[in-house]
């Protein structure tokens, strides 16, 4: 039975090249809690930094990995939302409390958790 749930609750980690942006952002944000990554269905990403109330706490930003500038379907539609593939939040840790992490991706992400 365990298996079983954790299989349900998977968590979302960023791949290799995601980290060192995240870290990046990171960086230059002293008051985020934690990053937003969505990827897109192109292979673009777009990611920005959380502060503890889920107000942006760094500029939007866009990328693909191994190339130059992100896709033309990006720059025409700004990584339009219904061509999310997959989205989550990095968090700093220590993580903040379940209530907040909660708030946070609603907020941020429109994600509503139980």
């Amino acid at each position: 039975m365990k298996k079983k749930a954790k299989k349900n609750k998977k968590k979302w980690t960023p791949e290799k090249a995601e980290e060192a942006m995240i870290l990046g952002i990171l960086e230059g944000s002293p008051d985020a809690i934690g990053v937003a990554v969505v990827r897109l269905n192109c292979g673009c990403r777009k990611m920005a930094a959380v502060d503890k109330d889920g107000e942006p706490a760094s500029k939007v930003i866009m990328y693909r990995d191994r190339a130059d500038s992100i896709c033309d379907k990006c720059k025409e539609d700004n990584g339009a939302f219904m061509r999310t593939t997959e989205q989550f939040i990095y968090w700093v840790s220590p993580e903040p409390e379940t209530a907040t992490k909660k708030m946070i991706k609603e907020k941020v992400l429109g994600i509503r958790t139980q």
